[in-house]
């Protein structure tokens, strides 16, 4: 089975114990069969056991993805997945707070450790800046110009996380911010980092606002609604849209619509997330909004990645007693595959602007 494995490795140049940051470290020559019979499952779950090392997952990654390896590797953990995602609403109202318990609820102090002083989930702007904190200030920066807030405007964010956003809008542009969020230990922080402001955080599912407002924003919430529930969701944003309202999508998003996430980023990241296509963001905003702008720098959230990378590398030694070494190996696995995925240019991070009839004179266009 080795010899197979390194024929399927050669087409990415990588080797099996070879010399080169990219290449992999093998430990247990059980790998192999782990991985020809279980896929990406297999892969992940042995790195995770210390079966292999690589001194550069993202490279490994980069190559892997570049080349198109995964489709040569397949499972019947993954053909179960996709039929799951077919015959079942994984992102209905119960499920949806699966991804809550297991990634936001991880523990605040992790995220304190790894994310910017704002504490910030999503991928940072970094056109004119050098450092993690100044590409979130200005990727917020971005969206508020993007979605036109004014003073006093009343604005929803869909997937507040721990309100890095709501407080930038609130201090800076002084507008009044509703967030929601299904996860509880972002609340919980998010209540207190935003504390004295216009703002107010819930614990909420976005099928459950029945409020107007003036603007709406959505900064890395879409992947975990899922294909089955794209109109839904989109029907409520516009339904809580005033007339002359701005809707601002920020996602990840895939170069080709699926049904279903990677089953090991699944099972130990993101439970029951998809990532979004253009088709299915165009097919579900259909006829509810005028698409005035689409905006792609999904370069950048390889250079967000790493840092988070470093910065939880550089505070591992203040949470370890939190968690285990496999814990480790698996986030340092997530980050530096996802580091990968980006810099294939097999994910992209788009920022979308819709409005509900068009801007009057037409949209001009933030960068």
């Amino acid at each position: 089975m080795k010899k197979t494995a390194q024929s399927i490795l050669d087409v990415a140049g990588i080797k099996i114990n070879g010399g080169k940051p990219y290449d992999i470290q093998v430990h247990d020559n059980g790998l192999y069969k782990r991985v020809l019979t279980q896929g990406s499952m297999g892969l992940g779950e042995s790195y995770m056991d210390g079966s292999w090392d690589c001194d550069r997952l993202d490279e490994f990654f980069d190559k892997v993805l570049t080349t198109n390896l995964q489709d040569k590797v397949s499972s019947g953990k993954m053909i179960l997945s996709l039929l799951k995602s077919k015959f079942f609403n994984l992102q209905n109202k119960d499920k949806s707070l699966e991804v809550g318990k297991k990634h936001y609820d991880v523990g605040n102090e992790l995220y304190k450790k790894m994310l910017d002083k704002g504490m910030t989930y999503t991928c940072g702007y970094w056109k004119n800046v050098n450092n993690l904190d100044d590409s979130q200030e200005a990727k917020f920066e971005l969206i508020c110009k993007k979605i036109g807030l004014k003073k006093g405007m009343r604005v929803l964010d869909i997937g507040c996380g721990w309100g890095s956003f709501a407080k930038y809008a609130a201090e800076k542009y002084d507008a009044n911010i509703i967030g929601i969020t299904i996860s509880k230990e972002q609340l919980v922080l998010g209540k207190k980092l935003c504390n004295g402001l216009p703002v107010k955080l819930r614990f909420q599912d976005y099928r459950d606002v029945e409020e107007k407002f003036d603007r709406i924003v959505s900064i890395g919430m879409f992947e975990h609604v899922g294909p089955k529930n794209h109109r839904c969701y989109m029907e409520k944003v516009s339904n809580c849209l005033k007339e002359n309202g701005i809707f601002l999508l920020h996602t990840i998003g895939g170069n080709k619509s699926v049904q279903r996430v990677d089953p090991w980023i699944n099972k130990y990241i993101f439970p029951n997330g998809v990532i979004p296509s253009v088709k299915q963001i165009t097919t579900a905003s259909e006829d509810l909004f005028v698409l005035e702008d689409w905006h792609n720098f999904g370069v950048d959230y390889d250079k967000t990645l790493m840092a988070w990378y470093r910065n939880f590398n550089k505070g591992w030694s203040f949470i370890k007693n939190n968690y285990d070494e496999r814990f480790k190996r698996m986030w340092d696995y997530y980050l530096l595959m996802c580091v990968g995925s980006f810099r294939a240019r097999k994910n992209q991070l788009w920022q979308i602007v819709f409005s509900k009839n068009g801007v009057p004179g037409g949209y001009v266009s933030v960068r």
